[in-house]
């Protein structure tokens, strides 16, 4: 049934009232040093030097303008992040903290209302409200509080998931914020690139080659040296020195702790076992389906990653919310991961805590108990979805 225009601008209206709600909810609870307390503050602060032509990596420069901003560490939050995406932030740079992180938080939370749309149509638009769930998404949750990128992933990756066969170009193009922490993505990014070359479907390729030349040509001329910049401070800063939650990182500090080199065996694991999952599925591949799986396996078996970077797996675990619901499964085991996890988050449990361990390969044993089919693969006991599949 078609909605009415009057119905329409209802919606719209509700939506940009609550955006308006929550933007003075903001601006009234803020202040520059709330923006201090979260990791947003290491992007704001690389912006601000960036749009004066000064190294975003300065640890000591960066030091300086969050500690202007109020921030009582006396150890600078820098951003680990490749210079990929500098250039649409750079706004940050002409704002103050507090003006900052409320744009922010409002473009995390319409990356997470957006995403949950196009979800919702992925799936057919079902008549149950089963897509609200992804609102009380812990990680995703987390991301907000933190003012941390998941959000951006989880977006990247949905709107992929929507364009890239109707709009090829557009769907690379989106990809853009995983570049931001390729590793996260590794052994989905090697088989994207065999489909890629399989399917013939090179305007995906050449989106997102197009949306890291534009980026990397518009900062130069603000930094021009900022590629070696951030080469230098990845040497010296000691990122892989420290504990990470993960399955990657405790095998090595359970092992090993001086072996870095552990940290990445589980993932070349999953690289080698994506090229044989593919493969294998080459000719019936379907993003919606067995690229679900394979987003989960790459990051459970991530080698560097935090808690709100766990947003990205909204797609797996909304999906197989709906398969559950649809084959009448009990929905008890994603009620009982997804409360828990909450109450970690609403605890102000650290997202470099170990009690978040359990959290990424809890989401894939979800995804595959409600994905499951006796005596059939999952991705081959699909009914009534939606499929977009190159």
């Amino acid at each position: 049934m078609k909605k009415s225009p009057l119905r329409a601008f209802a919606a719209a209206c509700i939506v940009a009232a609550g955006f308006c709600f929550v933007t003075g909810m903001y601006v009234l609870g803020l202040n520059d040093k709330n923006s201090t307390a979260r990791d947003f503050i290491e992007y704001w602060a690389a912006e601000q030097q960036l749009i004066h032509h000064a190294n975003p990596y300065d640890v000591m420069a960066i030091l300086r303008i969050e500690r202007s901003a109020g921030r009582e560490s006396t150890k600078p939050a820098v951003t680990f992040s490749p210079p990929v995406a500098f250039f649409p932030a750079l706004p940050l740079g002409l704002v103050g903290a507090k003006t900052g992180l409320i744009a922010w938080l409002l473009v995390l939370l319409a990356s997470l209302s957006l995403s949950t749309w196009i979800l919702w149509h992925l799936r057919g638009c079902p008549p149950s409200r089963l897509h609200l769930f992804g609102f009380v998404f812990a990680p995703a949750l987390a991301c907000l509080q933190a003012g941390q990128l998941g959000n951006f992933f989880l977006l990247g990756v949905v709107l992929f998931l929507y364009f890239h066969k109707s709009r090829p170009f557009l769907a690379g193009a989106a990809l853009l914020p995983c570049a931001l922490k390729p590793h996260l993505f590794l052994p989905i990014a090697i088989v994207l690139l065999l489909w890629i070359f399989n399917r013939k479907a090179y305007r995906i390729l050449a989106g997102f080659s197009g949306i890291l030349l534009a980026n990397w040509a518009l900062t130069l001329p603000f930094d021009r040296h900022v590629w070696s910049e951030y080469a230098q401070m990845m040497r010296t800063t000691g990122v892989m020195d420290a504990f990470v939650p993960t399955l990657s990182g405790s095998f090595r500090f359970l092992i090993e702790p001086n072996a870095v080199w552990l940290q990445y065996l589980p993932e070349a694991t999953a690289c080698t076992w994506a090229l044989w999952y593919f493969w294998t599925r080459r000719n019936r591949w379907n993003w919606l389906d067995q690229g679900l799986l394979l987003l989960l396996v790459s990051v459970v078996c991530a080698p560097y990653a935090w808690f709100t970077d766990e947003s990205v797996l909204l797609p797996a675990v909304m999906f197989g919310l709906y398969r559950a619901a649809e084959s009448r499964r009990s929905l008890l085991p994603i009620g009982l991961i997804a409360g828990v996890a909450l109450i970690e988050v609403f605890s102000a449990v650290q997202i470099t805590s170990r009690l978040y361990l359990w959290t990424a390969p809890a989401w894939l044993a979800w995804y595959l108990y409600a994905t499951w089919s006796k005596g059939a693969p999952a991705e081959e006991a699909r009914s009534g979805a939606v499929s977009l599949a190159g």
